[in-house]
């Protein structure tokens, strides 16, 4: 604006370049501020608008409103801004027309025709592309403008106007009928069909967060262990693409509407990984079972959620969750709680007592700072820094691997803060270690094998990336939900992959090096593998991490004192516990470096048993087990009701007129009825021959 005012073009023209420039940008970083200035009227399309606009202003400063490069300009923009609308709503209804109302994975939907996708180029941040066919325009008149050469700027308007018509062009033929997805009704039929032929018997049901996928893919070995035809529900698109690879069956039905009308009757089991709303769109259905089996095993006021008695069952690993439940009496019943294990813990590798590298290396793995502001949610605010300062500075050389909780920083800023200073803290030891002799001499011998590694880890992540997508390249979901059936032949190749990728990425730096570990690879029980102790808070990871015996810390972040931490918090039984200054961490390191210096090793293997149960049966075993049970319950209630129905004729509907036409002795009747009822002086009904002494009665 400065520089239309004033006039220079030449300031105008950089100045142009800069809003370009920071514009694109901003999206690709997927800045907040681009979300902002929606907010506040400063839209992307606005921001276009007032470009041009300045432009206008800077060719009225220049005395050319009244030459035809004005005009032009002026007609051009107008077009441009008038074809937005067609490409907008064009955009639109492809979107519509190409959305099933399912997603799902190693579901075959052969019975419905799913066509191509349009190319991604097409449809992909298509508000963006058409905006910015308006630098021809732009370019050509400023040109124009400068050098006195009107042609210029025609050329620069044409071609602005013709890439906006065959934009629009480009468009139409993806609305032609053959191009479009089935309807919801066609896709529906087909997957009640194939819900008929494959009757699945338990369902893994899961709802939540954009951050919250990790809750659902920690079950997914389990489901593809389970004995019986396994299921996933979910309920949100943009959580499907975030769920790990599985040969488990997936559909996503985010329509209540259309979940409550799927054909379930085969399902016997429907398992719940969290208390969020949405369960209650599959908690009506009476002919399954409902189990809630949680995220994680810990002492967190989550783990007995009042919400957790509308489920027939609760699952907990071991006695400790039934005993949790008993202390904190939220109608919970002792009767409706199994102990099943934490079949997810079968990767992890119990401790042999000796480090695993030559130098101790400590696993740092914070939980995250909750919903609300009580200082014993997270370490991090009041610990995290000394925490990883102690261990930095301890007398003989320790490596930190620092995993924070996915949901870090979500809600606290302080929180995020700390995490980025603490990641800045690890990555300035680890350059001043990689500067030390000792370390140097180790960096060098081993720089052929890291860098072999390193090698192996492109191959390895350019092979799962093509093995990740199948079809091809730019399909939708829609499409995908086509091509994505269950490949025994793939699934064995990703989790061969899989396991190389883990081998060679902590072998593509030197065991010595500190580390920060964040998203789903490697995942948390591979830095379990990797450490030979752990610094924690009260979460499900400490529970976790007692399956390896391996010593741990857990921080006493609200300064309860050792004692009554220990009493609040089972899993704090066999740890160090930690001060706010980790003044106690020096512990933690002897019971590592020193197995006679442990005097914990007693407790913990104690400890594991009572949280996470016994070693034999499996904990696997024990979940089928469980899900066996369980079926058996459920067939048993709908025979029962089956039996009900179909044994005893409905009881006729009293007629109202019949009942009550006339008043007379029958009203004189009830009336006396219903004041003996009342009588204080009178007999006391007898509420089991009221009921017939049946408890059932009164549900």
């Amino acid at each position: 604006m400065v520089a239309a005012l004033v006039p220079d073009i030449w300031f105008f023209a950089a100045a142009t370049a800069v809003t370009y420039i920071a514009d694109w940008y901003l999206h690709q970083r997927g800045s907040y501020l681009v979300n902002r200035l929606g907010k506040v009227r400063a839209g992307l399309s606005i921001r276009f608008l007032l470009r041009q606009l300045m432009i206008i202003l800077l060719l009225a400063r220049l005395d050319l409103a009244e030459e035809r490069l004005f005009y032009a300009a002026v007609a051009c923009f107008l077009l441009f801004y008038a074809l937005q609308a067609p490409q907008g709503a064009l955009t639109t209804l492809i979107r519509l027309r190409r959305s099933l109302p399912i997603v799902t994975r190693n579901v075959d939907l052969h019975a419905v025709r799913i066509p191509d996708a349009p190319p991604r180029a097409l449809l992909h941040r298509a508000s963006e592309k058409m905006l910015h066919l308006d630098l021809p325009a732009v370019v050509g008149v400023l040109l124009a403008a400068g050098t006195g050469e009107d042609f210029l700027g025609y050329i620069g308007a044409a071609l602005t106007l013709l890439l906006a018509v065959g934009y629009n062009a480009l468009l139409v033929p993806y609305l032609r009928r053959n191009r479009r997805a089935p309807s919801a009704p066609v896709v529906l039929k087909a997957l009640d069909t194939w819900l008929g032929e494959y009757q699945p018997t338990v369902v893994l049901y899961f709802s939540g967060s954009s951050e919250s996928a990790y809750q659902g893919n920690m079950w997914l070995d389990t489901m593809a262990a389970v004995e019986g035809r396994p299921l996933i529900v979910m309920r949100e698109r943009n959580l499907v693409p975030q769920i790990a690879d599985t040969s488990v069956p997936v559909i996503c039905v985010p329509a209540g509407t259309h979940l409550m009308n799927l054909n379930l009757s085969t399902v016997r089991v429907c398992l719940y990984p969290a208390n969020v709303g949405k369960n209650i769109h599959m908690l009506r259905v009476p002919t399954m079972k409902h189990v809630f089996i949680g995220h994680g095993d810990s002492d967190k006021l989550a783990s007995v959620n009042p919400y957790s008695k509308v489920y027939d069952e609760v699952w907990t690993a071991g006695r400790a969750g039934r005993d949790r439940y008993a202390l904190a009496d939220v109608g919970v019943r002792d009767e409706d709680i199994v102990e099943v294990g934490r079949p997810q813990l079968a990767p992890i590798q119990s401790w042999t007592g000796t480090t695993k590298n030559p130098i101790p290396t400590v696993l740092y793995a914070p939980t995250w700072e909750g919903w609300d502001d009580n200082p014993g949610n997270t370490s991090l605010l009041l610990a995290g820094e000394n925490i990883v300062r102690r261990l930095l500075k301890a007398d003989s050389p320790v490596r930190v691997i620092y995993k924070p909780h996915p949901f870090t920083g979500i809600r606290s800023p302080e929180a995020k803060a700390v995490n980025a200073r603490i990641k800045a803290l690890l990555a300035t030891s680890a350059q001043e270690r990689a500067a030390e002799p000792r370390w140097v001499k180790e960096a060098s011998a081993a720089a052929a094998g890291q860098a072999g590694a390193a090698a192996e880890l492109v191959r390895i992540e350019a092979r799962l990336a093509e093995l990740a997508k199948p079809g091809r390249s730019g399909g939708d979901e829609s499409e995908q939900s086509r091509v994505a059936l269950a490949d025994p032949a793939r699934q064995t190749e990703i989790a061969t992959l899989r396991t190389e990728w883990n081998d060679a990425y902590w072998r593509s730096f030197g065991w010595w090096e500190h580390r920060t570990v964040i998203g789903a690879q490697p995942k948390l029980y591979d830095c379990f593998n990797q450490s030979d102790a752990m610094v924690s808070d009260i979460s499900s990871v400490v529970s976790d991490f007692i399956a390896s015996g391996k010593p741990y810390a857990v921080t006493d972040s609200a300064e309860l004192g050792a004692e009554e931490f220990k009493r609040q918090n089972t899993a704090v039984r066999a740890s160090v516990v930690l001060s706010n200054n980790a003044q106690e961490i020096d512990e933690l390191l002897r019971a590592v470096t020193d197995p006679a210096a442990d005097p914990l090793a007693e407790a913990r293997h104690e400890l594991k048993a009572y949280l996470l149960g016994p070693d034999e049966p499996t904990s696997m075993e024990q979940f089928n087990a469980a899900v066996l049970a369980l079926t058996v319950k459920a067939e048993a209630r709908n025979a029962g009701v089956a039996q009900r129905v179909g044994g005893q004729p409905p009881a006729p509907l009293p007629d109202p007129e019949a009942e009550f036409s006339g008043a007379g002795d029958g009203a004189a009747e009830i009336a006396a009825e219903a004041e003996a009822a009342v009588d204080p002086d009178g007999p006391a009904p007898d509420a089991d021959a009221e009921i017939g002494a049946d408890p059932s009665a009164l549900r």
